[in-house]
């Protein structure tokens, strides 16, 4: 009797340290559960949690009336097809790096430091299904370039 009683205390334990952990996933402003993603550049490979703007609400809110982003977090944007994207800062009132990837995970271009609160389009320079916004400087402190691999299901390398 006194095993199946620790058995079940046990049992009940796991099945709660299993929940708590699962609550604890971070989410983004609506509550999903933010993605991991990873650039690896020439300095190693770089952990991000993002937020995932997969559908033109989404995206088109993007981060406009956020605060800056902490350092491993960031906001994916998916487009179902590679074409020439353009993105601009309206009502967004911390600056961003903008990272253009193509459909295998590499890293098109990049604008850095974006202009907060700014209508001037910022260009991919290339084909791009796939934009990363990260907190202003990441990419620099990353050592992110061109042709650099952003690994995450999304894309298919």
């Amino acid at each position: 009797m006194v095993n199946r009683r620790i058995l079940l205390a046990l049992a009940l334990s796991a099945a709660a340290a299993t929940a708590a952990c699962a609550q604890k996933a971070p989410l983004d402003a609506t509550g999903r559960p933010l993605e991991p993603l990873t650039i690896v550049t020439t300095s190693g490979e770089h952990e991000f949690m993002v937020e995932i703007a997969d559908d033109d609400a989404k995206r088109q809110r993007g981060l406009m009336f956020r605060p800056p982003l902490p350092d491993g977090r960031g906001m994916l944007f998916q487009f179902p097809v590679a074409a020439e994207q353009s993105f601009w800062m309206r009502n967004t009132p911390s600056s961003l790096d903008i990272l253009y990837i193509d459909p295998r995970g590499r890293i098109v271009s990049i604008a850095r430091h974006a202009t907060p609160n700014s209508d001037t389009p910022i260009p991919s320079n290339g084909a791009a299904n796939g934009v990363l916004e990260l907190r202003a400087g990441r990419a620099d402190e990353i050592g992110a370039r061109p042709g650099d691999q952003v690994k995450h299901p999304f894309f298919h390398p």
